[in-house]
């Protein structure tokens, strides 16, 4: 059995496409003492992280943990604190091009490997009504960079470049190809 380490219900849905009996635990990690002024190696550190805290806590085997960040201009745009901070990230965004990117740390018994993904998303221009009517929903208060892409935030994209799943949350493709060149095998694959 796999287990997911992540608060994320966007991941959750992603991997269930591929591995229908996922256990979810939430790490507690405390993601400001993680450092690194390369994102990829930042949030490759973080997933790291998150599964080896379900591994010692919980005395799992086979762990996925996941983490994203939204990068413009060298900026991390976290999630929001609050809705005027999620304004301001959405007028950074308006307009610019920004990376998203996800790391991905994989543990099987006594084996771990880890890869990130990353994606360019184009924003259209947004006025300050748009940012005011997307805040109302309150889908950009728990996503990083203050958008969700699969939800209401879909109508600001001018164009994405590469996976779009990996906006989403998680890079499923690049997952399963990684676990091919592993040679590890989920349970959809296996034959009666």
């Amino acid at each position: 059995m796999f287990v997911l380490a992540s608060k994320s219900p966007r991941r959750l849905e992603l991997l269930k496409t591929i591995i229908p009996d996922l256990e979810v635990i939430h790490p507690e990690v405390d993601e400001t003492s993680i450092k690194s002024k390369n994102p990829a190696n930042l949030v490759m550190k973080l997933s790291q992280a998150k599964g080896r805290f379900v591994l010692k806590k919980h005395n799992k085997e086979n762990v996925i943990a996941a983490d994203t960040v939204v990068v413009l201009d060298n900026e991390i745009l976290e999630k929001p604190k609050d809705r005027e901070d999620a304004k301001n990230i959405l007028r950074k965004l308006s307009g610019k091009t920004h990376k998203v990117i996800t790391g991905v740390s994989v543990f099987i018994k006594d084996f771990c490997f880890s890869f990130y993904d990353e994606t360019q998303v184009e924003f259209y221009e947004l006025t300050d009504e748009e940012i005011e009517w997307y805040i109302s929903t309150n889908e950009p208060m728990d996503k990083a960079g203050a958008y969700g892409i699969q939800g209401h935030g879909k109508i600001f994209i001018r164009s994405i470049k590469g996976d779009y799943f990996n906006v989403v949350g998680f890079p499923i493709a690049k997952f399963y190809q990684k676990l091919k060149k592993n040679k590890i095998n989920l349970p959809f694959l296996k034959k009666d």
